[in-house]
């Protein structure tokens, strides 16, 4: 009778412990659904309501650029949101944004990585992090010098050359023509030549094998129901995602591998005189030291700019130091990746949208055209120095249009350490997102912000 009880006890007990444990997963849960979405109250950042696991994706179902403009009109100047688990502060307010990225810039050298990035591109400048970061960044810096950039202007020019020479046929022809497709076959030489050493003419040859995996690059997206799950879950999803088979990518990240490793092995056997004077060049030749720049000094405009003003005291000039390892083949390829990024669609759309802003105002079109012929008169082969100075109105031109339609409307930085940014404390790891398309549409800072005005950057 004993043994009876004892085994229907057991019988009871089994379904209980199942109950039990059901009960208990669903707790923890609804606990891991909510319990990242506390923060942003805490630090007294206003935000939309997050909703369980994907926080407030549903916000940003329009897009990026409309909802960021809806979060500074709903939420302020100091907003924030969440991303699946991941917290975000948006800032959008020029003083605070100054503190963060001129003041105390040292704490926020660091990007968000997602985990996810193709290799080429997490061993570029964009995702290195803290003393190699600095390192690699030092190595760019000096790349790009008026007197660096000067050299690879013959390359930007054969590209160049190659635009106009498919343009004017467009022209003489007076069919219609889509121009966006032109600048997008210019940019991919410039990057060809200039960051892989590669001699490519992609409006005549599709079919180069450059240009077609760089279209598969930039093609490959993640759909939408694994975005969801990697936003919601990405302690497990992102390690997943990176130890699972990927044909394609393996193969954009051999392709690109092996080009530079064959050009640098070219390279190496050739006399320097000898060795193509690109960007590319620049960056092997400082693979094992370059010049000691401190991070206050990472500012490349302000020394592109000063470099016309005034010539530097030799005594004042960075000495070269050893980076901590040289640099290897695949940072090698992450930094020409840069300019893959850049001038793949950024550079295509900036011309783009440049070219659409001149043809619906064709005054400045005309003030525009007048310029560049002058120039054209005054220097029949431009350096780069001459280009700094002699197009003022082409320069205030672009800089509109970049106010207009910023490439980069939002970017994100890493807080190294806990901090206070003009009264606001900002938390060790937190992840701060300038909102830059909506500070640029802002008509307090600039009057009539959708009108293309470019005037308004002619010092007065």
């Amino acid at each position: 009778t004993m043994e009876v009880l004892g085994f229907l006890r057991l019988e009871a007990s089994g379904p209980m412990v199942m109950v039990a444990l059901s009960v208990v997963l669903l707790v923890l849960l609804k606990w891991y659904s909510t319990s990242a979405f506390s923060r942003l109250e805490k630090l007294g950042i206003r935000h939309p309501k997050a909703s369980p696991f994907i926080g407030n994706l549903t916000f940003f179902r329009q897009g990026f650029w409309e909802s960021q403009m809806e979060l500074r009109k709903q939420y302020g100047p100091l907003s924030g949101y969440y991303l699946g688990r991941q917290m975000f502060i948006v800032i959008s307010d020029p003083d605070m944004i100054k503190k963060i990225l001129v003041e105390k810039f040292s704490n926020f050298t660091n990007r968000m990585a997602s985990g996810l990035e193709p290799k080429p591109v997490a061993n570029s400048v964009l995702f290195l992090r803290d003393k190699r970061w600095e390192e690699v960044r030092s190595v760019l810096t000096s790349a790009f010098s008026p007197e660096k950039l000067n050299e690879m202007m013959p390359l930007i020019s054969q590209a160049c050359n190659l635009l106009l020479a498919h343009l004017k046929r467009y022209a003489e022809s007076r069919d219609a023509f889509d121009i966006q497709r032109c600048y997008c076959c210019y940019t991919t030489d410039v990057v060809a030549s200039v960051a892989f050493g590669a001699q490519v003419n992609s409006q005549k040859a599709p079919g180069h094998p450059f240009v077609k995996h760089c279209r598969r690059f930039f093609a490959t997206s993640i759909p939408r129901p694994i975005l969801v799950l990697i936003l919601s879950f990405p302690s497990i999803m992102v390690p997943l995602a990176r130890i699972l088979p990927n044909k394609n990518r393996d193969e954009l990240n051999g392709f690109f591998n092996k080009l530079i490793r064959n050009v640098t092995a070219l390279r190496d056997q050739q006399a320097a005189d000898e060795r193509r004077r690109d960007f590319l060049q620049m960056v092997l030749d400082a693979r094992h030291s370059t010049t000691s720049v401190g991070v206050e000094n990472f500012d490349m405009v302000r020394q592109v700019f000063s470099a016309t003003e005034c010539t530097v005291n030799p005594s004042q000039q960075h000495q070269p130091r050893l980076l901590s390892k040289p640099l290897t083949v695949d940072e090698v390829v992450g930094q020409a990746f840069i300019f893959l990024i850049a001038g793949y669609e950024i550079i295509t759309n900036t011309l783009s949208f440049a070219t659409y802003l001149l043809a619906t105002n064709p005054d400045c079109q005309k003030k525009l055209l007048r310029e560049v012929d002058h120039f054209s008169e005054k220097h029949p082969a431009p350096e780069y120095r001459h280009l700094q100075k002699g197009l003022p109105y082409l320069d205030m031109v672009i800089a509109e249009t970049l106010r207009m339609y910023p490439p980069a409307f939002r970017f994100t930085r890493e807080a190294a350490q806990d901090c206070e940014v003009l009264g606001q404390h900002i938390p060790a790891g937190a992840v701060l997102e300038m909102a830059v398309g909506a500070l640029h549409h802002d008509p307090e800072h600039w009057p009539r912000p959708e009108t293309f005005d470019p005037e308004r950057y002619r010092c007065s």
